[in-house]
């Protein structure tokens, strides 16, 4: 219908979406959108959350330290319930897993919780950050299964059932206060999953600090590389909402955008992105990134 105002929202906290939700009742009336577009991306982009470091003690990193985090009980999980199918998506077999592997899942986040971040170097922490918000992310989805997208959870991004050196942290604390905050790389949005299908992939393997630039490396490339990520109709370019909720991380302006695709573009891609400097569209997937159990 024309004229109908369709939004789509951003992962944000239940306040931040019923905030949204009344600024576009107030203001419905004097936007016009096409009902084959979402609500405009610079609407969405005004209520992303600002970066600001939850403690300070998250930003301290113990670069001489070799200690490092056991991730093999979400190895195993991983192993067990992700498959990437012929479209290159990868699922979770939510509905499939067992009770001993829930509860296994549930002792691994127990034990993160456990860590002093501090303790870790840059790297170990950072990787240590993604699979906590990956595992609970898993687990939360698992708990409220079955659900049509991870949005259908209530609190999902904002209910703080986590805690961390004493400090209570929320799915939202540990992307944007956090990961955003205390480790600015571009390349961790690749690394965080939403359980969406248009989110970046649910790593197959835990990240770790010995290997994480490499791991980071090839998430973006599996991005940015599939369709999901960037999609080129004849003269139109359109990517991932990641790249414009998330503009500033990218560089600031579209031009940014563009060259960080640039970046990680295989040859054939790279070529067709040659000429563009402007986005002209935003596209993004939020069914659950649901397996059926068993394949």
């Amino acid at each position: 219908m024309r004229g109908e105002l369709i939004v789509y929202w951003p992962p944000f906290c239940s306040t931040v979406r019923n905030a949204m939700r009344m600024f576009f009742a107030a203001t419905a009336a004097s936007l016009y959108v096409s009902s084959a577009t979402a609500a405009p991306m610079w609407i969405e982009r005004q209520f992303i959350p600002t970066p600001e470091l939850v403690a300070p003690a998250f930003a301290i990193h113990s670069e001489a330290s070799d200690e490092t985090v056991d991730h093999g009980k979400f190895a195993s999980f991983l192993a067990r319930y992700v498959r990437v199918g012929a479209d290159g998506v990868a699922r979770v077999a939510y509905g499939g897993v067992s009770t001993s592997d829930r509860e296994s899942l549930r002792d691994y986040l127990e034990a993160l919780q456990a860590v002093d971040p501090s303790a870790l170097s840059h790297d170990e922490a950072l990787a240590f950050w993604l699979n906590l918000y990956n595992a609970a992310t898993v687990l939360a989805v698992i708990d409220a299964y079955p659900v049509d997208s991870i949005r259908d959870i209530d609190a999902v991004w904002s209910a703080r059932r986590l805690t961390v050196s004493g400090v209570r942290l929320s799915l939202a604390d540990i992307e944007h206060n956090i990961v955003r905050a205390a480790f600015p790389d571009p390349r961790a949005h690749y690394a965080l999953n939403c359980a969406s299908i248009g989110c970046p992939n649910l790593a197959p393997v835990p990240y770790a600090g010995e290997r994480l630039d490499a791991q980071l490396d090839a998430a973006a490339r599996d991005y940015v590389n599939h369709p999901r990520g960037v999609a080129i109709d004849g003269r139109k370019l359109v990517v991932s909402k990641i790249y414009g909720w998330y503009k500033d991380d990218f560089g600031g302006d579209e031009a940014d955008i563009v060259a960080h695709l640039r970046q990680f573009a295989e040859p054939a891609l790279s070529e067709a992105l040659d000429g563009f400097d402007d986005i002209d569209g935003y596209a993004y997937d939020w069914s659950l990134n649901g397996a059926e159990p068993g394949r």
